[in-house]
């Protein structure tokens, strides 16, 4: 059997994850030289092409030196921690990417603290060795006090570092002594992942993650921990509860390269997928037929945020999209729930709205985006936290931030945090930047993004992390402008929002259709006030002197969808279908709104 080694790479967004597997890639040839495959190769969905960020983790196997590595491709964010967690239960070691300049940042600490409570092997990469004003020795020993504060034991504190630059495709033994390959990163883990341990037994396999083809069904991937399985062999599935299904392998395969291969057996300490079995879970046991003994399934941290997902009712409702009705929504909900572990559906007193549940509003609304490019339509309600009793008193989440910014803009962050109920806990220059460290409770970091954004100039960073519970601590003011609604269903005619520019800012463009309740705009006052934008101006012939001076009309304010979904107040929604993003009210006419004040 040849050598194997399984790692995964973890790190914090944008330190350089998945170029570094990339120049991997590269390095050991899995490609034609006359094969122009472009960079960020794993990251292969339209989404993740877009915003530039891992969603999915993802695996890929090369060969070096006769030995298999597999290698597994971790996304950065928190919201994404879900999958961090399911994937490095096929992993011996982790390969822990630091930035020289940043150090370790919020999520490396998550993602290390998974990594050390499964008692894997970390291998450090200093990576960026080549930003300016970058300090390679003084983040090794940040990651040291890191791991050492996270409980590490000796052997895992013992860690060998390279030091490099992915982008460069190079990694050496010291940050001054630049080379022309990653070698030196390869290298570290053959010597230092330790191989597979296998102990002897019956076949036994965790399933951690899953793919669907449309000619086999689903597709179930693992490690093998022990024994070994072969094509055609009957077998038992033991789910999360303990129930036992008996089924029968169709097909394996094992990764290569950038695909798959199929094998006749499969040895322990590989990672293979799996054709034949249906019913299965993510956290399920694949054993043996006659005395099955199950694994210990995976631990998913809790969701800690909550959506309403309801049909299209606006005047407008299918227009654009295939995909209408609750039951579509329904199904397509049931369906992300399989892949996605951190994430809970809940039913609701009514049959078309559906609880969603997870760990921030970037992680729901990746979903609602790829739901809205699948043809669906829908609407979404304010997010809200998920709020705990404990002991008898009400608790909410409570998440770290950290907000990286020019040190002359860093009084504004702290009165915006501050007035969000936020703790500062340190503040550091690095350079001509600031770093500062707060606690604030979840709800504080919805809509906070924007604010901050527009005060810095778009400079600021921010990142934040899930702590824990602790008491509520009181309310937070949301937004303090009203909403500009539409009294008429028509077109929004620029004789009419040129008059009303003075009301406030508009989020539609002229000769937009739209409908009565439809929030389209933002009003300058606190109330919510109902203007009439499909008024034309009237034609008659008695001409008047400097009547018509041209319209000047400011452009409209554009709204991303986690921006909608920041700004919307609790009496609305934000409806999403296939070509549009719109906001409206939650009842359409005035004397609803009266009727049924929420």
């Amino acid at each position: 059997m040849e050598s194997i080694r399984n790692i995964a790479i973890i790190a914090h967004v944008d330190h350089g994850k998945t170029t570094l597997v990339d120049k991997i890639m590269y390095h050991c040839q899995l490609f034609r030289d006359n094969e122009n495959t472009g960079d960020l190769i794993l990251d292969n969905n339209d989404l993740e092409r877009e915003r530039g960020i891992t969603i999915t983790s993802k695996n890929v196997s090369v060969v070096y030196k006769g030995t298999k590595i597999n290698i597994i491709d971790t996304p950065g964010h928190a919201d994404f921690g879900g999958e961090v967690e399911r994937v490095l239960n096929m992993a011996d070691g982790v390969c822990l990417l630091v930035d020289a300049f940043e150090g370790p940042m919020p999520q490396t600490r998550f993602v290390l603290q998974k990594a050390l409570d499964l008692g894997l092997k970390p291998c450090v990469v200093i990576n960026k060795v080549d930003k300016e004003n970058c300090t390679p020795e003084e983040v090794h020993e940040k990651v040291f006090d890191l791991m050492f504060e996270l409980g590490a034991e000796e052997w895992q504190l013992d860690f060998p570092t390279v030091y490099g630059s992915a982008k460069n495709n190079w990694m050496s033994d010291h940050w001054e002594n630049v080379t022309d390959n990653v070698e030196a990163l390869l290298d570290m883990v053959i010597e230092n992942v330790p191989a597979p341990k296998v102990s002897e037994g019956t076949p036994q396999m965790l399933i951690t993650s899953l793919d669907f083809s449309a000619f086999t069904g689903r597709i179930a991937i693992g490690r093998l921990e022990r024994g070994v399985l072969k094509e055609g062999m009957p077998i038992s599935l033991v789910k999360r509860d303990g129930t036992i299904m008996k089924s029968r392998i169709k097909e394996l395969h094992t990764f290569e390269g950038l695909g798959r291969k199929k094998v006749q057996e499969v040895i322990a300490g590989d990672i293979c997928a799996i054709i034949g079995v249906e019913g299965f879970e993510i956290g399920d046991t694949i054993a043996d037929f006659e005395n099955p003994e199950a694994l210990k399934t995976i631990d998913i941290d809790e969701p800690t945020m909550s959506m309403l997902f309801t049909i299209n009712d606006s005047p407008f409702f299918g227009k654009e999209g295939k995909f209408v009705t609750s039951r579509h929504i329904r199904d397509r909900l049931t369906k992300e729930l399989e892949k996605n572990l951190a994430m809970k559906l809940g039913e609701t007193d009514s049959a078309d709205k559906f609880m969603v549940f997870g760990r921030g509003v970037l992680h729901l609304s990746v979903l609602i985006e790829t739901m809205r490019r699948e043809g669906y339509e829908l609407q979404i309600g304010q997010p809200q936290v998920i709020i705990k009793e404990i002991d008898g008193k009400k608790c909410e989440p409570i998440e770290e931030l950290t907000i990286d910014l020019p040190e002359t803009l860093s009084g504004r962050a702290v009165e915006f945090v501050t007035m969000r109920k936020g703790e500062m806990l340190s503040m550091e220059t690095k350079g001509d930047r600031m770093i500062v460290k707060f606690n604030i409770p979840s709800r504080g970091i919805i809509g906070l993004r924007n604010q901050l954004l527009t005060a810095t100039a778009g400079e600021a960073i921010m990142a934040h992390r899930f702590i824990g519970y602790e008491p509520y601590k009181g309310e937070i003011a949301g937004r303090n402008k009203g909403s500009l609604i539409s009294m008429e269903k028509g077109k929004a005619i620029p004789y009419s929002i040129d008059k009303l520019q003075d009301r406030g800012k508009f989020f539609v463009e002229p000769n937009a259709e739209i409908y009565e309740g439809q929030v389209i705009g933002e009003n300058s006052r606190g109330d919510d006030m109902c203007v009439n934008v499909t008024k034309e101006k009237k034609q008659s012939n008695v001409r008047s002197s400097g009547n018509d001076e041209k319209a000047r009309i400011i452009p409209p304010i554009i709204f991303s969808l986690e921006e909608a979904l920041e700004y919307i107040q609790k009496d609305e929604y934000v409806e999403v279908t296939p070509k549009s993003i719109r906001l409206r009210k939650i009842y359409l006419t005035e004397t609803d709104r009266k009727r049924f004040k929420i």
